[in-house]
């Protein structure tokens, strides 16, 4: 097989792979067994040429990523129930293991998104809007003292989930991605004894992704004029979103690439160093789960056409 990128994000009690063109996710149920979903997903690119276009690519992979990440999870959390829990929802008159239509998905992406803006973004412009009597009237001084307060936020939000003692099996899960496409991408053979020994960090993550979009957001936002209203600087912040998104997106993309270069090596530490919060050391059958979504996915965009859930 020619060499082909892959990535991934954790669910719950498992893992999501995507490959060029398939996605997989494999989920350890209560009762031990693996069970896999794998189908093909055919990239908006081979679709629509525009899509390749730099900048706007990446604005597009993001919006991917968030419905595939959540369909994802929504799958994941049916699969890991346990049978007393599959019970209980059949007692509220909910379908046992049924999964969030499309209206149900469009509004959790609609809250999660939301929430992102407001946290990330709104509230950072709001308390630097009440620091402005003390740090002035600088446009360049007002926009990056918003960019700290940004980038803290976010910093104190990792954090406090990397705390959550359920969050803490979903990084394990998220290291035992990471361990597996760094085998993968080495050409070792996958298994558990190859993919234990390689790093749990990086240079492609998600984590590293969203500090990357917080600092671009210093120098995009920069160029918005302080004297504007409220109202006129928070509706930009979101329109520019997407903008960032693929700045970002290139940045990383270039950077994955250079890896071996000194000065890269440098500017990619922070994010790596921030994986440390969002990743944790998998066990064995952690491992076991993440080779299986793996070699689901390159299955299937090696050319298997069965779409099925398999057990």
């Amino acid at each position: 097989m020619d060499k082909i990128h892959v990535g991934g994000q954790a669910v719950i009690e498992g893992v999501m792979m995507r490959a060029p063109r398939s996605v997989a996710i494999a989920v350890r149920r209560a009762d031990g067994e693996i069970v896999v979903k794998k189908e093909l997903s055919v990239p908006l690119s081979e679709r629509f040429p525009i899509v390749k276009l730099p900048i706007l690519r990446g604005a597009v992979a993001l919006f991917t990523s968030l419905i595939i990440g959540i369909k994802a999870l929504n799958f994941s959390a049916n699969e890991s129930m346990t049978e007393d829990e599959k019970e209980k929802e059949k007692s509220e008159g909910k379908e046992s293991g049924s999964e969030l239509s499309s209206w149900a998905m469009a509004g959790t992406m609609t809250v999660a998104f939301g929430f992102g803006i407001c946290l990330f973004f709104l509230f950072p412009l709001y308390l630097t809007k009440l620091l402005t009597p003390v740090i002035g009237t600088n446009n360049i001084i007002f926009n990056l003292v918003d960019g700290v307060i940004r980038v803290i936020v976010f910093l104190l939000y990792i954090w406090a989930i990397s705390r959550m003692s359920d969050i803490q099996r979903v990084f394990q899960y998220h290291g035992a991605e990471h361990k597996s496409i760094f085998a993968f991408e080495a050409g070792d053979d996958l298994s558990v004894e190859n993919v234990r020994r390689y790093s749990r960090l990086h240079p492609r993550c998600g984590t590293s992704f969203l500090l990357i979009v917080m600092l671009v957001s210093i120098g995009v936002f920069s160029v918005i004029p302080k004297l504007w209203p409220f109202y006129l600087k928070a509706g930009s912040r979101i329109f520019l979103l997407p903008m960032i998104a693929g700045i970002s997106y290139e940045f990383l993309k270039w950077s994955a690439s250079h890896d071996n270069h000194p000065l890269v090596k440098m500017i990619i530490t922070p994010g790596l160093a921030l994986q440390r919060l969002t990743t944790r050391e998998p066990d064995d059958s952690q491992l076991e789960v993440a080779i299986s979504s793996l070699n689901a996915a390159l299955e299937v965009n090696a050319g298997y056409r069965d779409d099925r859930i398999v057990v």
